[in-house]
């Protein structure tokens, strides 16, 4: 199974929720928190044999937000950022925030309920997790078995 992850909101925020531990390596180079939990998710997910994929809306570039990632010791199959994004959905001729089925992904997990509603009118399915919720965790892995 591939499932995709949005950053903003979801896993990265200054603000919304707890971050993982920052070591000094990240600070001095600026590298965003990632929310707590994501490492021990990421690697759970791993171990049950699954893809993940980032999918976002932002302009960071790949190389960045793979780097992110790989400095918490953690990788990412794919990335997909809104540059990427763009250029595939203005080939398809559809006009969509994100459309996971042409990346072949099985579930798409964001905070937006936009996208859940696109999810559902488009077919692709879609695990929506707030800020707030302190077992986004158990709710991702539920879900993926």
């Amino acid at each position: 199974m591939i499932i995709s992850f949005d950053l903003d909101d979801t896993l990265v925020s200054k603000n919304k929720f707890q971050l993982e531990n920052v070591n000094l390596f990240q600070h001095f180079f600026g590298i965003e928190g990632l929310r707590k939990g994501t490492i021990g998710l990421f690697k759970e997910i791993k171990k049950r044999k699954h893809k993940i994929n980032i999918y976002t809306t932002s302009y960071r570039s790949e190389s960045s937000i793979k780097e992110m990632f790989y400095s918490y010791g953690i990788s990412v199959n794919f990335i997909i950022n809104q540059q990427k994004h763009q250029k595939r959905i203005r080939r398809l001729h559809v006009n969509r925030s994100k459309f996971p089925p042409v990346y072949d992904i099985d579930i798409h997990v964001d905070d937006s309920f936009g996208v859940e509603m696109e999810g559902e009118k488009y077919g692709f399915k879609t695990i929506i997790i707030s800020e707030k919720d302190d077992n986004w965790l158990n709710a991702i892995l539920s879900r993926i078995d």
